[in-house]
């Protein structure tokens, strides 16, 4: 995992996030592009996170203003794309060297998912590329 420093403003959020819904995350994201705070959790702690019926992310879009989003961390790319574009079905992600040596990852989906996987204005995949990059250096991410 990178060393990550966290800012200020990140770490209030991490602080309130934990407050609200009894789980600490590994990273927090804020996406100025996208109006929207990404946090970062342990495997198998993101139902918890979210809680039911979404009601802990509901209440902190409320309180922080932006969309709140919760992604569970992986070892290795592939699974950390995968989860950053849960709901979508991923059928497989592929994570080879361009001619140029920038990592990219070639990411196939169930052909009914493909729009679910974009997102709206492609945010969705944009924060699948974020956190690709941020913690292994993957420079592009792009749906077969």
């Amino acid at each position: 995992m990178p060393d990550i420093r966290l800012t200020d403003e990140e770490i209030r959020y991490a602080t309130l996030f934990e407050s609200m819904t009894g789980v600490t995350p590994i990273d927090v994201v804020i996406d100025h592009e996208y109006n929207r705070i990404i946090f970062l959790v342990e495997r198998n702690q993101a139902a918890l996170a979210v809680g039911k019926g979404g009601n802990n992310v509901k209440m902190l879009k409320q309180i922080i203003g932006k969309d709140v989003e919760v992604v569970e961390y992986a070892e290795t790319p592939e699974e950390l794309i995968k989860n950053s574009l849960y709901p979508a079905r991923v059928i497989a992600v592929k994570v080879t060297k361009s001619p140029t040596g920038n990592l990219v990852a070639i990411t196939t989906v169930v052909p009914e998912d493909r729009g679910l996987a974009i997102g709206k204005n492609g945010r969705n995949i944009a924060k699948a590329k974020l956190l690709a990059k941020r913690y292994y250096d993957v420079d592009k991410v792009v749906l077969a």
